[in-house]
């Protein structure tokens, strides 16, 4: 089974996410802020990451910076998750390492359209 993290400061964007992804045979970690997320990828590196932007503490994009920056470790897919929807942010995250990018709201549909994607489902 392959292990998601969804980092979203929002609790309900968290159990939503994990609804879905439980259905698509997911298990499911959760983080609250891209430094709990760090924190989580320490203990269990997950082969992927759906990513909010805007967060305390630590944005998405601080950590994707963050993680993409460490070597020697497999790099997990990241699927940024906002109501960011403007093409500059965008390319900053696909080019700071984002693998692909959702809309909020979101519903399984697209969930599963994306990790199809990115080759996970």
């Amino acid at each position: 089974m392959k292990l998601c993290l969804v980092v979203d400061d929002s609790k309900v964007i968290r159990k939503v996410a994990r609804r879905i992804l439980e259905e698509l045979s997911f298990e499911i970690e959760e983080a609250v802020d891209g430094q709990d997320a760090l924190d989580a990828c320490d203990r269990n590196m997950p082969d992927v990451i759906l990513l909010d932007w805007n967060m305390p503490v630590m944005d998405g994009l601080e950590f994707l910076k963050a993680i993409r920056s460490r070597e020697g470790i497999e790099q997990p897919i990241v699927v940024f998750c906002t109501t960011e929807n403007d093409m500059s942010h965008i390319r900053t995250a696909i080019e700071a390492g984002a693998n692909e990018y959702i809309m909020k709201p979101f519903d399984r549909e697209i969930i599963e359209a994306k990790f199809s994607q990115v080759g996970l489902i």
